[in-house]
Formats: C-alpha cells, sequence, structure tokens
C-alpha cells in the first residue's frame, strides 16, 4: 500500500502567478517537482543470492509500496563490490540510483584495494542505515568443542593447530578473526577461500577448526553448525540461546557487517530527508525487521542522514585499524 499523502512532502501546488522567472532560477528540480516521478534502480554491487542481494531486495519491495513507483535492483557484482560501487558514483545525483552500500565497500574495500574506482570520504551521500550482521563463532556439529572456552583453551594449549576459514584475505570473517586473535593471543591459522559458501561448505564437511560468519544463521538454527559466541553486543533475536563474547569474559569482541542506503554526493537535500524517512520506515516496519532479524541482522532504532554519515566515517578509521591488525595485503 502506498502512502502518498505523508510520504511526498516535495508535492507541491503552485498558483499560477508563482511561477515566475525568479521561481524557476532558485528552485532545484527536485523541489520544484514532485519526486519521484518514475522508478528508482537500487544498486546491489555484488551477485543475486547473497546477504546483501536478499537484505537489497527487501527495502526495494517495501520501499516501492511506499512511494507508488517501482524499485528495480540491478546487480553489479565484481571485484569485492568495487565495481558496481565505482559504476554508481557517476550516476546522475538526483534520488534515482541508489546503493546497497557495506562495510566490505564503504569501510575494508578503500584499504585493501590500490584502485577503488570511487572515493569514500566525498562520492556518496547518506541516505540512511539499516542493519549489522554480526560475525557467529560456529563450528561443525559434530565438533568436540562445545564451547567458546573448550575452543580457546584448545587453541591456547596447542599454538598453530587451529584453523578457521574465511570468504578471503580482508573478509568480515578474517578481520573478526583477526580480532578474535588479538583479544585472546591465540595462534591460529588462517585458511582464505574465495566467497563465504565454499567456507562455509568445508565447514560443514569438517574440513576445519571453526570459522566467524554473518551468513550461517539458517545452518546453525537447522543444527547442522554449532553457534558458540556471537561477536555483538546483545544476543541474536533468532538465535537467542547463543550468547555474546562479552558474556563469556571477553570484551570489545564487536565484528559485525553493516548496510546502509546511499546517493551518489550532490543528491539534493530534501529528497534525501524523503529517503531517509521512507528507507526508515521500511526497516522498522514489523514485516521487513523480522525478516531481517530472520537472516541474524540487528536492526537498531531508525538515524538520521547525518547520523549515518558520521557512523561511516568513523567505521572507514576503525577498518584501518583491523586491517593493519589483521595484515591483509592491497591488491
Amino acid at each position: 500500500m502506498t502512502n502518498q499523502s505523508v510520504s511526498r512532502p516535495f508535492q507541491r501546488v503552485f498558483a499560477a502567478a508563482a511561477l515566475g522567472a525568479g521561481l524557476c532560477a532558485g528552485a532545484s528540480p527536485a523541489a520544484a517537482a514532485s519526486y519521484p516521478e518514475r522508478p528508482i534502480k537500487l544498486v546491489v554491487p555484488w551477485a543475486p543470492g547473497g546477504a546483501t542481494d536478499v537484505l537489497g531486495r527487501f527495502i526495494a519491495k517495501g520501499l516501492s509500496e511506499r512511494v507508488g513507483q517501482p524499485v528495480v535492483v540491478e546487480n553489479r557484482g565484481g571485484a569485492g563490490g568495487n565495481i558496481g560501487t565505482a559504476a554508481f558514483v557517476r550516476e546522475k545525483a538526483d534520488g534515482y540510483t541508489l546503493l546497497v552500500a557495506t562495510s566490505s565497500t564503504n569501510a575494508a574495500n578503500p584499504y585493501l584495494y590500490k584502485q577503488l574506482g570511487f572515493k569514500p570520504e566525498s562520492d556518496f551521500a547518506a541516505v540512511a542505515f539499516v542493519a549489522s550482521i554480526p560475525n557467529l563463532l560456529e563450528v561443525n556439529k559434530d565438533s568436540k568443542y562445545k564451547s567458546f572456552q573448550e575452543l580457546l583453551d584448545a587453541a591456547k594449549a596447542h599454538p598453530g593447530a587451529l584453523n578457521y576459514g574465511s570468504a578471503g584475505v580482508g573478509s568480515s570473517q578474517h578481520l573478526a578473526a583477526s580480532l578474535l586473535k588479538h583479544l585472546t593471543k591465540i595462534d591460529i591459522v588462517h585458511i582464505p577461500y574465495k566467497g563465504s559458501g565454499p567456507a562455509v561448505s568445508d565447514l560443514l564437511a569438517g574440513q576445519f577448526d571453526f570459522m566467524l560468519d554473518t551468513g550461517s544463521v539458517s545452518q546453525v538454527k537447522g543444527g547442522a553448525l554449532r553457534g558458540l559466541a556471537v561477536a555483538s553486543e546483545t544476543r541474536l533475536a533468532t538465535l537467542p540461546d547463543v550468547p555474546t563474547f562479552k558474556e563469556l569474559g571477553l570484551d570489545g569482541m564487536n565484528a559485525s557487517a553493516w548496510y546502509g542506503i546511499m546517493a551518489p554526493a550532490g543528491t539534493p537535500a530534501d529528497v534525501l530527508a524523503y529517503l531517509n524517512k521512507e528507507v526508515n520506515a521500511v526497516v522498522q516496519s514489523p514485516e521487513v525487521k523480522a525478516r531481517l532479524e530472520g537472516m541474524g541482522a540487528q536492526v537498531p532504532a531508525a538515524q538520521s542522514t547525518e547520523e549515518f554519515s558520521a557512523f561511516m566515517s568513523s567505521e572507514l578509521k576503525r577498518y584501518g585499524e583491523l586491517i593493519k591488525l589483521s595484515g591483509a595485503k592491497m591488491e
């Protein structure tokens, strides 16, 4: 159902006498006309089927229903999200092309790639924060490790003996494990894969000891994997029996992948404010919030564009420190 009566603050009725040269010269196209007047494109800089794509489609569907225009998802994968993101920043800044930005593309990749094709500090305009998905420490269901403490004790007793998998060097999983390694002073061996799917498959097959991952909630809920701890301040709504690292006595072990909606830099402020209101309404709706939480996401209270922008700036700095800690090399 559309919500045009409350969600179109840019629709104005002008008397004929008001349409003078001064008004035409002083008003931006977005301010002088109703927005949106045509379909909106939502760029997902990853291949279909992953967490970013699923999340983007939740947002696209809800936003389309609210604004009364189609919101079409366009997948542009490749180079860790850089190809689609670089193409996005060259789009017209009119509110008709949006991006699902992630902690990978807008916080980690600037330290991992020499050629990004975009500037994270200046090529984007914040629209709305959507959600974060904490990394979950998990082992195979048949693993001898029944708790985080048991795994930690084994790692300390046998330096270099335990292996962990990840989606690749510099991935969320790799950085989370590097933080764990730093905080606990353990010696563990990294096995990087080309994506989280192959890594999880090998964990299910018992090919390595453990993994920190954001996309394996369904396997944990189904019993194929065992969740030992979650790297966030609060437990996951969908896995209420899995404790946080903090509850287990390890402070500072917070490692989540985050997602938000962005527009190209230069997008009119009134369009950003409108989109912020509508995206927040979609994310906070009971249906979408439940779906996001079902995939392991945590949905905070609605944020303003300014709050989201400040968060991204702080995350860019924090990821620089994490990547330095991990020893990940630039490509």
